[in-house]
């Protein structure tokens, strides 16, 4: 592949999330699948920012030296700088995981719904209204694992941060990055759990087609970082990533894609 190519696969996929709000308009039989998993957006965004600010009253702004001295001012202002900074870093990740928690087992149902819309036919097991309850509980732990793996990959990048200078400038691109590619294994994945395809064939599709994933990635990322539009990421991350993959003729069908 073209160094062209890739940049218009990129840019394609970076669109995709954001196209997704024309698609779902189009197909007003969604609507009930998205309904819950953006009531759950807004509640988890909610209590996150109230319970984060919570403890940042309590206990972060009633730990802050002071002193009259100058220099001490100016320590209570950077350590309080900080302080913000760590806990709209906790309010984003653990809004985008709870949430994604929470709204898995909805997910199924809207990713499933999404395929047959697209392909005219979905996996031979696929979800249902009536598969909801009944595999909401294993849905729900593939999401715990999912998230443990960020979790895991964010701790790691943590550890860059003992490089002087280096580090500090390379963890901001490479958890953009880390963050990105979780969420294209996190929104594809439900296509690849419906299907019964293990993580290693889910791991080569995404590198098969990488341009296209990486903007898909960081479309997401985008979106989670736009006030208000955050709580449609959910949905959007789920009907484009079902969308991404038909594009990419990784469904084994083809059908109403665009429209």
């Amino acid at each position: 592949m073209t160094m062209a190519s890739a940049a218009v696969n990129f840019v394609k996929g970076f669109w995709f999330p954001f196209t997704s709000f024309t698609y779902v308009r189009r197909h007003p039989s969604l609507y009930p699948f998205i309904v819950v998993p953006f009531l759950i957006n807004v509640a988890t965004f909610c209590l996150v920012i109230y319970f984060g600010f919570d403890f940042y009253r309590d206990l972060v702004l009633s730990r802050l030296p002071h002193g009259e001295a100058w220099y001490w001012l100016i320590l209570n202002y950077l350590l309080l700088l900080l302080a913000i900074v760590v806990v709209l870093v906790l309010v984003f990740f653990t809004f985008a995981a709870v949430g994604s928690l929470l709204a898995s087992p909805f997910n199924d149902v809207l990713s499933e719904r999404t395929e047959l819309l697209i392909c005219g036919k979905a996996s031979e097991d696929s979800f249902s209204l009536g598969s909801l309850l009944r595999d909401a509980r294993l849905a729900m732990v593939n999401e715990v694992k999912k998230i443990a793996l960020f979790l895991a990959g964010m701790v790691a990048l943590l550890l860059l941060h003992l490089l002087p200078v280096l580090g500090s400038m390379l963890y901001p691109m490479l958890s953009v990055a880390w963050t990105s590619f979780f969420l294209v294994i996190e929104y594809t994945g439900y296509v690849f759990v419906r299907k019964k395809f293990a993580f290693a064939a889910q791991r080569q599709i995404i590198f098969r087609h990488l341009p296209l994933m990486a903007g898909f990635g960081l479309g997401l990322f985008c979106i989670l970082t736009i006030p208000f539009l955050q709580f449609f990421c959910i949905p959007l991350g789920v009907v484009g990533a079902v969308r991404l993959l038909a594009d990419a003729n990784e469904l084994g069908g083809a059908g109403d894609l665009v429209t």
